[in-house]
C-alpha cells in the first residue's frame, strides 16, 4: 500500500481538478488525492471554488478525515485551517473541526414519542382510596376533606373573574389620577388667583402714595414787609 499522510497532518498539495463542490487536490508521494470541500476553502463563505482556485496551484492543506466508502478510501482535506503563506496549522486542537462536525449532525426529532403518566406504584390507598401510594405515606388524615380538580370552565371562569377584578383595580387606579389631576388644577388656578390678588394691591399702594410734595422752608424770623419810602417834604 501506498504511504498515506498522518490524520490531521499538515503538507502542501496540486490542486488536480476544481468542481462546484470543491477542489481535488494531489498528495505528494502518493497517487491518492483529496477533496477540499467548498466550506472547507475559507472562512468565509465561497460560492464558486473556481474564482479562488485554478489546476496547478499549489496549497496548503490538512487531513482531517478518512472514510472508507464502496471500498474506496476518501480522504477529506481543510485549507481554512491552515495558513496559506507559511504552512502554519490555526487549529491545532481541532476545535473549529469539532464544532464543524456538530452542526452537520442531524437533529432528532423526539415529538412523535408521547409521554404518558401513570401511577409509579400499582397500589390503591386504604386511607384515600387513591392510587400510586401507601397508606402509610398518604397524608390525609381519617375522615378528613378531600379535595378534586377544578373542571376547565371553573378555571376559565376564575380567570374571566380574575380580569373582571384587573379591570376594576384598573378602572380605580384611573379614577384616582383624574382625581389629583383636579386637585393639582385647582393648586394652580388657587396660586394665579393669588398672584394677581397680590398684584393689584401692590398697584392700588402705589396709587395711593403721592410723592411728598416740597413745602416751602420757614425760618424763624417773620417775613419782612416791604418798607414804603417816605417821601421828604422839601421846606420853601
Amino acid at each position: 500500500m501506498e504511504p498515506l499522510p498522518e490524520l490531521y497532518s499538515v503538507f502542501q498539495g496540486e490542486v488536480a481538478a476544481v468542481t462546484d463542490f470543491g477542489a481535488f487536490i494531489r498528495i505528494p508521494g502518493c497517487r491518492k488525492q483529496g477533496l477540499v470541500h467548498r466550506s472547507q476553502l475559507s472562512s468565509c463563505p465561497v460560492d464558486s471554488p473556481a474564482e479562488m482556485l485554478a489546476v496547478g496551484d499549489r496549497v496548503w492543506v490538512k487531513l482531517i478525515g478518512r472514510e472508507m466508502k464502496d471500498d474506496k478510501l476518501k480522504l477529506s482535506l481543510s485549507m481554512k485551517v491552515v495558513h496559506q503563506g507559511t504552512g502554519k496549522d490555526l487549529d491545532p486542537n481541532n476545535v473549529s473541526l469539532d464544532q464543524d462536525e456538530r452542526r452537520k449532525r442531524t437533529f432528532r426529532d423526539y415529538t412523535s414519542q408521547k409521554i404518558t403518566l401513570e401511577a409509579v406504584l400499582n397500589t390503591v390507598c386504604k386511607k384515600c382510596g387513591c392510587k400510586g401510594h401507601f397508606a402509610k405515606e398518604c397524608f390525609m388524615q381519617p375522615g378528613g376533606t378531600k379535595y378534586s380538580l377544578i373542571p376547565e370552565e371553573e378555571e376559565e371562569e376564575g380567570a374571566a373573574a380574575g380580569h373582571e377584578g384587573d379591570k376594576k383595580i384598573s378602572k380605580a387606579e384611573e379614577s384616582s389620577k383624574k382625581r389629583k389631576k383636579e386637585k393639582k388644577k385647582r393648586k394652580k388656578h388657587k396660586a394665579k388667583q393669588s398672584s394677581e390678588s397680590d398684584s393689584d394691591s401692590s398697584a392700588s399702594d402705589s396709587d395711593g402714595a403721592q410723592p411728598p410734595s416740597k413745602r416751602p422752608k420757614h425760618s424763624g424770623k417773620a417775613s419782612k414787609a416791604p418798607k414804603k419810602k417816605k417821601k421828604k417834604k422839601h421846606k420853601k
